[in-house]
């Protein structure tokens, strides 16, 4: 039972619940990259390049041969290409998250803070300091 009682404290836990939703999160995030990727960014980019196609790229080392069942062998340097587009993209929006809360932090830095309030010792001096004055008047 004390097992048990463990594995409820530790799935409990904040960072493991964080985690989760991360996951989720990351893994939602990459599909939107990869269609943004696939979709949007490439058939363009195949276009101005002369109806290039990066994902159909590769350069064939064996045939396919269906009589034989033999599959094709190939190497797809086009979905290479695709990856590291996708990553690039990824890395960049990290980028600019991470810049945009750099950013708000140092504004929050920069506001002026309330002073500290004074300590005892200070506020006791003022008050003696405010009496001698008093007394002089």
């Amino acid at each position: 039972m004390a097992i048990v009682k463990e594995f409820k404290e530790f799935i409990s836990k904040g960072n493991v619940i964080d985690l989760a939703v991360g996951v989720i999160i990351g893994a939602a995030f990459g599909k939107i990259i990869t269609s943004l990727v696939d979709d949007v960014l490439m058939p363009p980019l195949g276009y101005l390049m002369g109806g290039v196609d990066f994902s159909d790229k590769k350069i064939v080392l064996v045939d396919a041969d269906t009589v034989n069942k033999v599959e094709e062998v190939a190497l797809r340097y086009g979905s290479f290409i695709n990856s590291v587009i996708q990553f690039l993209i990824v890395s960049f929006c990290i980028f600019a998250v991470i810049k945009m809360m750099n950013a708000l932090k140092r504004k929050e830095e920069e506001l002026p803070s309330a002073p500290p309030a004074p300590g005892a010792e200070e506020v006791l001096l003022r008050e003696i300091r405010d009496l001698l004055k008093n007394q002089t008047k």
